[in-house]
């Protein structure tokens, strides 16, 4: 690492463009100090896995990890969908933010259904494809090959080419640089701690930039999928965009401090800082939501005969903490007059809370499970 060079610039025509080195070969690792860190992001990841290996029904919680992630990847690149917003059925959303709501939909869609992919197919280059395909159907960028390496300049920040701040290697070089990234991942020969490889795969594919669009959240979603893929954690419950979103500067400055000082180890103590903080961060959000399930159960206890119907709209609740009147009917298995007098209890108690102020198409919260997201 004390000799690490990222890569070179490049002369073309009228730009120069960023050339990376590749990285699958053998590393060591002999800074005290990042090892120390190391240690540290690995014990608070060890206590987040275990944690939720023993929550109850975790399935219901990780829908909201997963769409925090969603919203606060998408923020980073401009959209500004709230993660209110982000739970509201389409016809419920402005026509106006409706583009920003399906990115955030996408991204949850993405995450899924590449979680379920690993289950047949190892990390490479088809799965990123195939992921990236999902997470740009229909929106923006949907122009800009969804799914498919690019056959043509891009750049980041600037108007144009001439006054990017960077411009990644030329698109002739993209698969071979992948290609590279995905026999690093399966490099089982060479070890190295895993943290810092995702770290570092990280890294190098915002440097490559292989797509058109969506680079950035393609590669943020590239980590939590890491992390399963290799049995770190059992569940995608770690996810750094909200560290990312919080310290948006730092984390394209640290970026750009690799391409330009060859400075690697700084990129990986702010990446292990974030595994540390955001562990710690997802930690303390279940163990809440534990003490809030535990409140619930209780208040529904003196409903009488209408608590297993109320359970039954709390486990929707605690995959999406924003309801109508008629997904309360559905939930329970209710007539809409029984789905109201649901809806009463559950206000009664201060779990749910009109947010329309309407008289028409009421939509309800579960605020105080909604704000351990936020």
């Amino acid at each position: 690492m004390k000799h690490f060079q990222a890569g070179r610039y490049v002369q073309q025509p009228h730009y120069k463009s960023f050339q990376p080195n590749p990285i699958n070969r053998a590393w060591v690792v002999d800074d005290m100090a990042l090892l120390q860190l190391l240690g540290q992001a690995d014990r608070e990841l060890g206590r987040l896995d275990m944690y939720s290996e023993y929550i109850p029904n975790i399935d219901l919680f990780i829908r909201m990890h997963v769409l925090k992630e969603a919203n606060q990847s998408s923020r980073i690149e401009g959209t500004q969908t709230t993660m209110e917003e982000a739970l509201l059925e389409k016809e419920d959303v402005a026509l106006d933010r409706r583009d920003d709501w399906e990115e955030v939909q996408n991204y949850v869609a993405a995450m899924n259904e590449a979680v379920d992919k690993l289950q047949k197919l190892p990390f490479t280059a088809r799965l990123v494809r195939e992921t990236h395909k999902t997470l740009m159907q229909g929106v923006r960028g949907k122009g800009k090959r969804p799914g498919e390496f690019r056959r043509s300049q891009n750049w980041i920040g600037g108007a144009s080419i001439d006054d990017a701040v960077f411009v990644p290697p030329m698109h002739d070089s993209v698969g071979q640089l992948i290609g590279d990234i995905e026999k690093f991942v399966n490099n089982d020969r060479q070890h190295f701690p895993e943290l810092l490889k995702i770290a570092l795969v990280h890294y190098q594919f915002e440097t490559i930039h292989p797509f058109l669009d969506g680079n950035g959240r393609a590669g943020r979603l590239l980590i939590a999928l890491y992390l399963v893929s290799r049995g770190i954690l059992k569940q995608p419950v770690l996810y750094l965009s909200d560290f990312f979103e919080r310290n948006r500067q730092l984390y394209y400055d640290n970026l750009m401090r690799v391409r330009e000082k060859n400075d690697l180890l700084q990129w990986f103590r702010f990446f292990l800082v974030g595994v540390i903080e955001t562990a710690k961060s997802s930690t303390a959000t279940f163990d809440n939501i534990l003490k809030l399930q535990k409140k619930v159960e209780s208040q529904l206890q003196t409903l009488g005969s209408r608590t297993a119907n109320a359970q039954k709209v709390m486990n929707t609740l605690y995959q999406r903490p924003v309801i109508n009147a008629a997904r309360v009917g559905k939930a329970a298995g209710v007539s809409p007059a029984s789905a109201y007098k649901l809806i009463a209890d559950l206000e009664k108690f201060g779990i749910l809370k009109e947010i329309t102020g309407g008289k028409r198409g009421k939509i309800y919260a579960f605020n105080a499970y909604l704000k351990l997201f936020k």
